[in-house]
């Protein structure tokens, strides 16, 4: 989990400019982030290309917090691992 934490943080702070101290788990992605639709698209495959899994778009709809993120991307490397 800590290696998942460390990539989608680091993709969040390079990519969209999002300032460290802010990237705590209980962050909302929208209001707190100041993401929109389109970043949390950007987000996703970025994931995709740094992990090597896919978010599917049910899934990606229930995302809320970084928490969120980091528990689908978990459960998604366990079910590819399997």
């Amino acid at each position: 989990m800590e290696r998942i934490v460390e990539i989608v943080n680091r993709v969040l702070e390079e990519e969209f400019e999002i300032e460290a101290p802010l990237l705590k788990p209980e962050a909302l992605l929208y209001e707190d982030l100041g993401l929109d639709s389109l970043d949390a698209v950007d987000l996703i495959v970025m994931v995709d290309k740094e992990l090597g899994v896919r978010i599917e778009e049910e899934e990606a709809r229930s995302i809320r917090t970084l928490e969120n993120v980091y528990e689908i991307i978990d459960e998604l490397l366990k079910e590819k691992q399997a």
